[in-house]
């Protein structure tokens, strides 16, 4: 049925208004995530000049050194390993603690909450120097050890430190989530289990957890992929003495004698290409509602 002029100068405008209200959010996304990851792209096939220059020929020898040559592709492997750990550790320790607030009176659910996100009014990069004097060797866990007569132990600069770093940083990630998907579940579901003959510990894997998997979905999405391309933390806890994804990168462009961006370009774009991978898993994980 054709629309009368009236209509559709209607509809026109309400499309240029529409545009213009998506125009500064599409500009931004294009200029500082689109460019340059396309610039990324493009580097990872080019070849790396004898000064750190990058020269426009084509080539496929990056990725073929990524895996082929130990360093990455142990670099690749620990950091998945570093972050499926992290993301476990978060998950169980992040678990019981939403319960534990949802099964709070409301009046201290705000507060309760307040107190998780109250470690992000402080720079992530202070309070991981914070724990660099909390694990020292002067530090107050070896202080209060030698304090106590009991013998020192080496805390900083260890992949103990570097995943004690990586659990407190992104243990919010996994609560917040959790918190939202048990606070949606109604749990006369558990009392109807335990009358059917369940215990509680068949009722929770049978019953809650899978009704609330898409927040554990979440979590653990929102967990993973910061983890694998962290480097702040294994640079400062750790002492980088392990090589992880984030710091191969970051020494690949800044710190090499001479820089190699083309190899850095090619590993940051295998790491986006794993995080790609995740993120389609948890689309098909959760439907459009859970998200």
């Amino acid at each position: 049925m054709a629309l009368n002029p009236a209509q559709d100068e209607l509809q026109r405008r309400e499309r240029v208004r529409l545009a213009g209200l998506l125009a500064p959010g599409l500009l931004w996304l294009i200029l500082f995530f689109a460019l340059p990851l396309v610039v990324i792209l493009i580097y990872s096939f080019m070849t790396n000049g004898p000064r750190g220059n990058v020269v426009f020929q084509p080539t496929l020898a990056n990725y073929i050194t990524l895996f082929t040559k130990s360093i990455y592709v142990n670099a690749y492997l620990r950091s998945i390993w570093a972050s499926l750990l992290t993301t476990l550790i978060c998950l169980l320790l992040g678990y019981p603690l939403a319960l534990f607030i949802v099964r709070q009176p409301a009046r201290w659910r705000t507060p309760l909450l307040f107190l998780i996100l109250i470690p992000f009014w402080t720079n992530f990069l202070v309070r991981i120097y914070a724990w660099q004097i909390i694990l020292a060797n002067n530090g107050l866990i070896n202080s209060s050890l030698d304090a106590l007569g009991l013998p020192t132990i080496t805390l900083l600069n260890t992949e103990g430190a570097t995943l004690l770093g990586l659990v407190y940083g992104e243990l919010p990630f996994m609560v917040l989530p959790l918190y939202a998907a048990i606070d949606r579940f109604d749990f006369t579901l558990l009392e109807a289990a335990a009358d059917l003959g369940a215990s509680r510990w068949r009722a929770f894997l049978r019953v809650m957890l899978p009704m609330t998997m898409p927040g554990v979905a979440a979590g653990s999405v929102l967990v993973f992929i910061p983890t694998l391309g962290q480097f702040v933390v294994s640079e400062l806890l750790g002492g980088a003495k392990v090589d992880y994804l984030g710091n191969l990168i970051q020494r690949l462009f800044l710190r090499s004698n001479p820089p190699d961006w083309p190899l850095g370009s090619a590993m940051a774009m295998v790491m986006m290409l794993v995080l790609l991978v995740l993120i389609l898993f948890y689309f098909r994980a959760t439907t459009e509602d859970d998200r």
